[in-house]
């Protein structure tokens, strides 16, 4: 190789694309994040199962769905449609603060 060639090789060697970059990379932990995504999933999912629960449990306790025909029974139908509070972050505050049974 002659002393010119040289020289435009040397002049065009940054334009040799680089073996290290040429596949595409993330920085992104994509197995965190999904883990991240399913657990906040799994957190919203049981706030919601923790609502219905303490509303049927009021419901149950203040006796707001009684059986219309047996004094001692319950109507469960009326389990699945009653409000027994106001609003339902009261049922979600209350299942969070009363963790233990209250003692009589």
């Amino acid at each position: 190789m002659s002393d010119s060639e040289g020289k435009v090789l040397a002049m065009y060697e940054g334009a040799r694309p680089r073996e290290e970059d040429l596949f595409e990379t993330s920085n992104v932990n994509h197995i965190a994040w999904s883990l991240v995504v399913i657990l906040l999933g799994l957190v919203i999912w049981l706030c919601i199962t923790l609502v219905n629960a303490e509303n049927q449990r009021h419901a149950l306790i203040t006796n707001q769905c009684p059986d219309p025909v047996f004094k001692s029974g319950v109507d469960k139908a009326c389990l699945y449609t009653v409000k027994s509070r106001a609003h339902w972050w009261e049922h979600l505050w209350y299942g969070f603060t009363h963790v233990k049974p209250e003692r009589k």
